[in-house]
Order: C-alpha cells, then sequence, then structure tokens
C-alpha cells in the first residue's frame, strides 16, 4: 500500500475517530459507526469507510447478513517502520496497542486480525512461513519445526534449543493456508495460560500476496492477549520487511 494513500485516509478528523471507535471496541457494523456522528448521514460514514479499506486501515468481514469492521494496525506500524523511526525514538510500545481486535461476549475471548499485502510470490511467502531458517529472520529468533501435516506437532525454538512455543498443525492447504494451535511457554507468565488457534492464509494478487493472519481464544486481559496484541504485529511487519528488503527488522524495535 503506497504511504501517500495511508496519509490521505488519516489527514481526515472523522476517519481518526472511527478508528479510535474500533480500537475501543472492534467488530462494528455501519449502523453502530453512524450512531456516533449524530450530524452526519450513513452514507457519509460508509464513504469515510470505503476510504479507510482502500487504504487498508480496516478490514471488512460478512457476518450472516452483516459486514463487520475491524481495525488493521499493520500499516500504521509500517509507516512508523519506515519513517517515524528514523527520527525519533522507537514507539513500538505505542503502536502495539494499536491492533485488530474482535471481542466476543458470549465466550468471553478476543481475536485478533492483521492483514497486510507484501511483494513477493506465495510460494516464497509460505516458505518464509514453514522454514525454520527463514521464521529465524523475522519470528523473534525461533525456527519453526514441524512436517506440515494436519495433526502433526508443531515446536518454535531459539538458537540455544530452548523452546519458545509447541502445538500442532491443525487444518494445512500447503501454499495458501494452514491453522494451528499455538501454546506459548518462553515465560513463566504464559506459560500456565491455555492455548491459541492461529490462521496464516495466502491469496495471491498480481505481483503482490495478501497475507492475514488471524490469533483467536485470547482471554482479554490475560498474559496471552497482552503479549500476542503487539508481538503477532511485530512479526508480520518483520515477515513483509525480511521478504522484500532481505533484511529484518531492528531488533531493538521489538519491545
Amino acid at each position: 500500500m503506497d504511504d501517500s494513500t495511508i496519509f490521505r485516509a488519516l489527514v481526515d478528523s472523522t476517519r481518526r475517530q472511527i478508528l479510535d471507535r474500533l480500537f475501543e471496541r472492534d467488530g462494528q457494523t455501519l449502523t453502530d459507526l453512524a450512531a456516533g456522528f449524530d450530524e452526519m448521514s450513513r452514507q457519509g460514514v460508509m464513504k469515510h469507510l470505503d476510504v479507510l479499506e482502500e487504504a487498508g486501515l480496516i478490514v471488512t468481514r460478512r457476518s450472516g447478513r452483516q459486514n463487520l469492521h475491524y481495525l488493521n494496525a499493520v500499516p500504521i506500524r509500517q509507516i512508523h517502520d519506515r519513517w517515524i523511526s528514523r527520527y525519533t525514538e522507537p514507539l513500538a510500545a505505542v503502536l502495539g496497542r494499536l491492533t485488530t481486535v474482535l471481542e466476543n461476549d458470549m465466550n468471553d475471548v478476543t481475536t485478533h486480525i492483521y492483514q497486510t499485502y507484501i511483494v513477493t510470490t506465495p510460494e516464497r511467502l509460505w516458505q518464509a512461513i514453514t522454514d525454520p531458517e527463514l521464521t529465524s529472520r523475522y519470528y523473534y529468533g525461533t525456527a519453526v519445526h514441524s512436517d506440515w501435516n494436519a495433526g502433526s506437532s508443531l515446536l518454535y525454538d531459539y538458537p540455544d534449543g530452548t523452546v519458545a512455543a509447541d502445538g500442532k498443525v491443525l487444518e494445512i492447504d500447503p501454499g495458501r493456508r494452514v491453522v494451528m494451535e499455538f501454546n506459548a511457554v518462553w515465560d513463566d507468565a504464559i506459560k500456565s495460560e491455555p492455548p491459541v488457534k492461529m490462521t496464516w492464509e495466502i491469496e495471491s494478487s498480481g505481483k503482490t500476496c495478501k497475507l492475514t493472519v488471524t490469533t483467536e481464544g485470547l482471554a482479554p486481559g490475560s498474559e496471552t492477549d497482552t503479549q500476542f496484541r503487539g508481538g503477532i504485529l511485530w512479526i508480520v511487519s518483520g515477515l513483509k520487511t525480511f521478504l522484500e528488503t532481505g533484511s529484518p527488522l531492528p531488533s531493538e524495535q521489538a519491545a
């Protein structure tokens, strides 16, 4: 996504308010969002949503008869990586709060959705997701190990052999989609919490690939939820940077 498209979308105060509302409560309908703008018509709010979606700042998903809108923080993270971090101190701690969150009151769980376009081939992107040598370049230094068959075990470890996470492959469509159970064990605060479900999806789009990473089953306020908010955003952004430039993001920005 061109930076100028994102900047044009963000310059309007109404669109920034929409993003703020989605940050506070994600997965809102047009009716929900329009209710916050008494002096604007539904059509006017819809036009702003179209601009935000074109800029990649929101993701729209169909649920029954309704369209639900979710905040996508990846473009904002990428602007930070390309511009802000060059001129000021790292803002990762602040940007890490700008995540895509869906609150499901019935199940009391949270879902994060991250989406970005990467200039690469589907084959190269799939390799980057499944090859241990490549994951170690952007996945907090961890290498993934699996034979990538449904039901197979999954493990991410550090260079010294310490296990960061384990789990198993739940579903797989090689080259296009993998669903995994992911159990984080990298520190004492998180290892006692239940695993989550992660889905990595690749869609070819001309010379680019659309990558969507969805994490489900996070208990709001849990250590897993807190750490995953900025962590997966960092991984997705780092994967894009690595594939497009050949270099990972500077490690100090991962804090």
